[in-house]
């Protein structure tokens, strides 16, 4: 018989790196062995692929087939792999041409039948695959919308093992070509107008949107925090290029794509119980961890109500998301890194009992202090804007005003973004935001004039704020600045900025 060679893709997060399988079938006890750290579900493949061969017609070989995946230090997981393995198994027993697998990524998993299955993390594979050199890839039919978003590489889509012997044979017919990218569907988004009365938190969210910076809302029930939150992904400009597609291999990973929309191009927004666990805010599962809601928001919105019943371990576990931009899971099986640049949107009552008017309030002082803690001093300084929202007075008439609707509000966020971003690139930066500029660049490269940080300084020498805090009023007085169309930001903007994180006192 003799050896044969082909390629397929292991994930790492939302890394891929390509695996080179080798088959060799030679003289020996009759026995199927596959090397390289497979897993529980990898190690099931070799009946499940001499199935589906057998089934598709074809002999599967009667002499000893020695499988190695490589790298071979590295862990490998999951049925993907099934499609690689029948092939360079066919391959090997000279049942197919070879010439084809040398240059191609397959993808897939095989039913008993020979029926080709969708995986997870087609979107990033490919990527993977693309910068190893490879020129060609089959994957499963449902996963051609998907695959259709890499460029560079010629997608061929495959709904059984027959068909792609049929390819490797030399039929150029046997697959499916990839259609063309279709235009990203317009996502609805509830509009701002909606939302009655509450004029500070509808200006609080104005500001979030255009500096990508952090909110807490807190007030007693049935005053809008929910609403207003729920608004917030309206408000932020669609993804660009490069954005959607990480946002979309995240969500590929996460299996959330569907085939009618296989392209992220709206900032996500995503909701959380407070029932959450650990593992479902930032990640986690056996093996190599899965992404949570913190990677799966990246670059929209995280939005969680009812705040302080979340447990405290668990919003503690935002804090390094929150100022990296990313997460790191480590496991036995190996560490991974999800992006996680998302915005952060708390919800919160200011006691447990709840009325709808605090002077109702029956809580002990002790309750609410204990209630309110789950919050942390560390989690709230990375918080650049609180807002205290007040019961609504009037449904309707003068006093309950006329809502600016989201078109409205977006078109003034998108001029403040836009100027940050084009300040920033003017620097040879590549942020995007305010929010993501680092402490040091705000106090070296753009610092402000010391008649302007007088507050700062101030508030920094009372120990009523960190030098963490200090650097998030400052990227807030850029986006004040920027919504009025400022070239710097003045002691008014610092004032207001401060002013902003100085809410925990009304609480």
């Amino acid at each position: 018989m003799g050896l044969a060679r082909a390629w397929s893709v292991a994930l790492f997060g939302v890394d891929g790196v390509v695996v080179e399988i080798e088959a060799d079938v030679g003289a020996g006890t009759v026995k199927t062995q596959l090397l390289g750290l497979p897993d529980a579900a990898l190690h099931e493949s070799k009946d499940r692929v001499r199935a589906a061969v057998r089934n598709s017609g074809h002999d599967w070989p009667t002499q000893r087939v020695t499988l190695g995946l490589s790298p071979a230090a590295l862990p490998k997981g999951g049925a993907g792999y099934d499609l690689a393995l029948a092939s360079v198994v066919l391959a090997a027993a000279q049942s197919v041409p070879a010439e084809r697998l040398a240059t191609t990524v397959l993808l897939g998993e095989l039913a008993l039948d020979g029926r080709l299955r969708g995986v997870r993390g087609v979107l990033p594979s490919l990527l993977a695959a693309r910068r190893a050199g490879l020129r060609e890839a089959v994957v499963p039919v449902e996963s051609l919308s998907e695959a259709s978003l890499v460029d560079g590489l010629t997608i061929h889509g495959a709904s059984s093992l027959t068909e792609v012997v049929a390819w490797l044979n030399g039929d150029d017919n046997a697959l499916l070509p990839a259609p063309p990218p279709e235009a990203p569907r317009p996502v609805p988004t509830a509009d701002l107008a909606d939302v009655l009365g509450q004029p500070e938190a509808r200006w609080a969210l104005e500001v979030a949107a255009a500096g990508a910076h952090h909110l807490l809302l807190s007030g007693p029930p049935g005053t809008g925090k929910t609403m207003l939150a729920q608004r917030l992904s309206g408000l932020l400009p669609p993804l660009t290029r490069q954005e959607a597609l990480e946002v979309t291999a995240i969500h590929s990973v996460a299996g959330l794509l569907s085939a009618e929309a296989p392209l992220v191009s709206a900032p996500p927004f995503i909701a959380l119980h407070h029932s959450a666990t650990v593992a479902a805010l930032v990640g986690g599962g056996t093996g190599l961890a899965k992404p949570g809601s913190a990677s799966k928001s990246h670059r929209g919105v995280l939005f969680l109500d009812e705040a302080c019943e979340f447990s405290r371990v668990g919003l503690d576990a935002l804090r390094t998301a929150l100022e990296e931009g990313e997460v790191r899971l480590a496991r036995q099986a190996g560490t991974v890194r999800y992006p996680a640049r998302f915005q952060l949107v708390l919800a919160t009552n200011t006691c447990p009992c709840a009325p709808p008017k605090e002077i109702d309030c029956t809580c002990a002082p002790k309750d609410r202090r204990r209630y309110l803690a789950k919050l942390s001093g560390p989690l709230l300084d990375r918080v650049d804007l609180r807002v205290k929202m007040r019961p609504l007075t009037a449904m309707t008439g003068a006093e309950a005003g006329t809502p600016e609707p989201t078109a409205v509000v977006r078109e003034r966020v998108l001029k403040a973004r836009t100027r940050a971003a084009e300040r920033w690139s003017s620097h040879g930066q590549p942020w995007r935001t305010n929010a993501e500029v680092p402490g040091p660049s705000l106090r070296q490269e753009f610092a402000l004039p010391h008649r302007t940080t007088a507050l700062l300084d101030r508030a920094l020498t009372t120990g009523t704020l960190t030098g963490r805090g200090a650097d998030r009023c400052i990227r807030v007085a850029w986006t004040l600045s920027d919504l009025e169309e400022s070239d710097r930001p003045d002691a008014a903007h610092v004032a207001a900025a401060l002013e902003f994180r100085e809410r925990r006192t009304s609480w």
